[in-house]
């Protein structure tokens, strides 16, 4: 399972039936998980958590050193869950010391070639980066969110569960739960109606989001206004509760 040119640290833990490949390299205080497989030329850098079953493609590098000017050497992990698919030419740093010292990747995520995700980002499980979407730092995404090819999100941007951003997009605020962005600089188009359903919403949890987006966005009313209107409703429908309570923990504007 471990082929004879992969160069694997005396300190790295390798669960059972890990396989790695031609000229791969596992660095030091790196742990992988049963199951998981190390194609050939993969670079993985420690501290780093690996689950089990994940796949990680050719030309991969995980756990590099964060790409922050402030970052001087101190520790920071990686942590990523079960079952993930990390494709070609990805690439996914650890955190820094300023930023909680954690960049964490759910599990079953899909994670397509060229992708980019940053120091101290959060990842959910079951979200889908089309082939060159980009994280900067500290970048929260929820689960089953999907971003599609070159969508790039700027640092502390937020993208909530089954949030979908378009291709070629551009996103500088806060994306809220079920809400699709679409455009150079990322502008909301409607709700993510298909990946509910797909994903067994009902007809009336969809028609509650739908209310909510409207308020949010259609009516043209400030924020302050919307988020009352949110509240109003978020008692009896848990799905605007959850739209509310994202939008009131932003640190950035909410994209609108």
């Amino acid at each position: 399972m471990i082929h004879a040119t992969a160069q694997i640290d005396a300190s790295a833990k390798l669960g059972a039936n890990v396989g790695v490949g031609a000229y791969s390299v596992i660095g030091a205080d790196v742990e992988i998980g049963d199951g998981t497989q190390i194609a050939p030329h993969v670079v993985i850098q420690g501290p780093t958590r690996i689950g089990r079953n994940n796949r990680i493609a050719s030309f991969a590098s995980v756990g590099g050193d964060p790409q922050d000017k402030k970052y001087h050497g101190e520790r920071g992990e990686l942590v990523i869950g079960d079952d993930n698919l990390i494709r070609e030419f990805v690439t996914i740093n650890r955190g820094t010391g300023d930023g909680g010292g954690v960049t964490r990747i759910g599990d079953s995520n899909w994670i397509m070639a060229y992708v980019h995700i940053a120091h101290d980002c959060l990842v959910g499980s079951h979200t889908v980066f089309s082939n060159n979407a980009t994280l900067a730092g500290h970048v929260e995404v929820g689960d089953h969110a999907i971003l599609s090819g070159f969508a790039g999100v700027h640092q502390f941007c937020r993208i909530g569960a089954h949030a979908f951003v378009g291709m070629n997009c551009m996103v500088n605020g806060d994306v809220p739960p079920f809400v699709m962005m679409a455009a150079d600089y990322g502008r909301p188009r409607g709700v993510n109606t298909e990946g509910l359903k797909r994903r067994g919403f009902s007809a009336e949890r969809i028609a509650a989001i739908k209310r909510a987006y409207r308020a949010l966005y259609v009516s043209k009313s400030p924020l302050d206004e919307a988020r009352a209107a949110l509240a109003a409703s978020a008692e009896s429908e848990p799905d605007v509760r959850a739209m509310l309570d994202f939008i009131e923990r932003g640190q950035r504007p909410l994209a609108r």
